[in-house]
């Protein structure tokens, strides 16, 4: 399966996956195979919007313009990233656009690991993962001592050596005043959460962020699920900044799709 994805695009209100009037915004859309029920990509996709920089076919740039610095979002800090159910290629996704973005800003990016379930910023980012946020959750000290630099702007907390202790944390006042931290700290927080089929963690992170992008997987996640978990972040006046189809093939060769 191949580590490409799509944004999502708006094709018919029958068949939209945000529907709400409400905080959301209706970022991206999917469209689903009636007979199978998975959500799918679509033969061919519009052309970006003149405010995407996709330049050299850069997927995961245009996904930093679309969700950072299109008109109402300048203003975001705290993003979590959640995929529907796991194997989603959520923290894949999370650490590519944190790389991404700390090649376009000047000011500072920070990585968090909060899928104490299923840790795995620290094998992408190949740092150590023995100091991090269960640590933060269960010990004292400035929220710096648990930050590991990447490069000049780009640092990661990694999920740490203490998952299990720390898991329950994730919900709690302890946690929204590390994020309240961290947030002093850097410019962007970028937050890799639990899958959303395994726990309500994601839901809770995303209360104390700016908003969520799902990150559903291609021909395998369905749709009612992906419309579940916007209804649940919804319910729980959590802004919805929209979501990505992950690990897509592509039917036809890279140097036609390209052109359509």
């Amino acid at each position: 399966m191949s580590r490409n994805f799509e944004l999502l695009q708006q094709i018919g209100r029958e068949q939209d996956l945000f529907q709400s009037s409400g905080p959301a915004r209706e970022v991206f859309t999917a469209a689903a195979d009636p007979a199978t029920d998975t959500v799918e990509p679509a033969a061919t996709l519009p052309p970006l919007p003149a405010t995407w920089d996709n330049a050299g076919g850069d997927e995961v740039t245009a996904l930093v313009q679309r969700v950072f610095f299109v008109a109402g979002n300048e203003n975001l800090q705290t993003v979590v990233f959640a995929g529907t159910e796991p194997g989603n290629g959520c923290t894949w996704l999370c650490t590519r656009v944190a790389e991404a973005l700390a090649s376009r800003v000047s000011t500072s990016v920070c990585l968090v690991d909060a899928n104490l379930r299923a840790p795995g910023l620290h094998m992408e980012t190949n740092i150590p993962n023995h100091h991090g946020l269960s640590e933060a959750l269960l010990q004292s000290g400035p929220m710096s001592k648990f930050v590991t630099p990447l490069s000049a702007n780009l640092s990661v907390v990694s999920c740490g050596s203490e998952p299990e202790k720390a898991q329950a944390l994730l919900t709690s006042d302890r946690m929204r005043a590390r994020l309240n931290e961290l947030r002093g700290l850097f410019s962007y927080v970028l937050i890799d959460a639990s899958a959303m089929n395994s726990s309500g963690e994601a839901v809770a992170l995303g209360g104390s962020a700016d908003g969520v992008v799902l990150v559903l997987k291609a021909n395998s996640s369905r749709k009612e699920t992906a419309r579940g978990a916007v209804r649940e972040l919804q319910a729980a006046r959590v802004r919805v900044l929209g979501a990505v189809l992950n690990q897509r093939t592509f039917p036809i060769p890279q140097a036609i799709y390209d052109k359509l």
